[in-house]
């Protein structure tokens, strides 16, 4: 198996698989992974509340720029979308 960054749970709904199919399998969920988990995605499916402000920020590129900051300011919440 190839040595990877990352565990994951792999579920088939066949009763055995080979070491060589498991790794192709394990190759294109890294592929697929490394393509959506990227600053701009979760710039795009996040929000960020500030509370001091009254303010919703839902521009991607000001999202990842608070984001980027990193400061701990109080009642400023990144949140999800969804």
């Amino acid at each position: 198996m190839i040595n990877g960054s990352r565990d994951l749970l792999v579920v088939s709904k066949f009763e055995s698989l080979t070491d060589k199919e498991l790794d192709r399998q394990l190759v294109h969920l890294n592929q697929i992974l490394f393509s959506i988990e990227s600053m701009n995605t979760y710039a795009v499916v996040n929000e960020v509340l500030d509370l001091n402000k009254y303010k919703v920020i839902t521009k991607p590129h000001l999202v990842a720029q608070a984001i980027r900051q990193g400061t701990n300011k109080p009642f400023v919440f990144i949140y999800n979308k969804n």
